[in-house]
């Protein structure tokens, strides 16, 4: 087996590192939802040495991202464990939670699933970064995001570009407040949340 190639992952793990550099520098253990191919596994654990970095995926693509950890030989990369927002998650410790370009994969009740498990999962003080496009205030940022959307849907129904206020209004559900929504190159967003310590869970 060929270790899984996504080109996009090459042209955006720069600017994403550099956000990720800055929230989690203070971060220990991470829980990457959506792990893809394993690229962005390897290179931001290889980047940031000071993180335990747990790739997570649906069953089918766990072997590839082992190909990728198994290349890098990183002592702060675990096996890649599964994570299906359609089954119950294993019993994990995590201080941060990061995705790229998983929401828009997800269907919206898998979506609202992610949100529903960091609620009760994620400790108080905990940080979720997700990277990928969004609409505002219902509308397209970008005539190559309503393009994007337009293959997605022809794809699969259920998925497509979320709206950041829906989304946003999740994160608020689950206890989490914004702590800031940076531009990234190409129409994407990397957009952080922090779990507060008020919320009950």
């Amino acid at each position: 087996m060929d270790k899984p190639s996504a080109p996009a992952t090459d042209r955006n793990r720069e600017p994403i590192l550099d956000v990720l550099r800055e929230r989690f520098a203070d971060r220990r253990q991470v829980l990457e939802i959506g792990s893809g191919t394993g690229q962005h596994a390897a290179y931001f654990a290889a980047a940031l040495p000071w993180l335990r970095w747990q790739a997570s995926d649906v069953a089918r693509n766990l072997a590839g991202i082992a190909l990728w950890l198994n290349e890098a030989r990183l002592a702060n990369t675990p096996a890649p464990i599964e994570v299906d927002m359609r089954h119950a998650w294993p019993d994990l410790t995590f201080d941060a939670v990061f995705s790229a370009n998983t929401l828009h994969i997800m269907g919206w009740p898998e979506v609202q699933r992610l949100f529903a498990e960091l609620g009760r999962r994620m400790p108080p003080g905990g940080l979720l970064t997700v990277y990928g496009p969004f609409n505002y205030g219902g509308q397209f940022t970008s005539d190559s995001n309503a393009c994007f959307d337009a293959s997605l849907r022809a794809g699969n129904p259920a998925s497509g570009l979320r709206d950041f206020e829906e989304v946003n209004t999740l994160a608020v559900r689950a206890g989490l407040v914004l702590l800031d929504d940076h531009a990234m190159p190409a129409n994407n967003r990397c957009i952080t949340w922090q779990r507060s310590a008020a919320h009950p869970g």
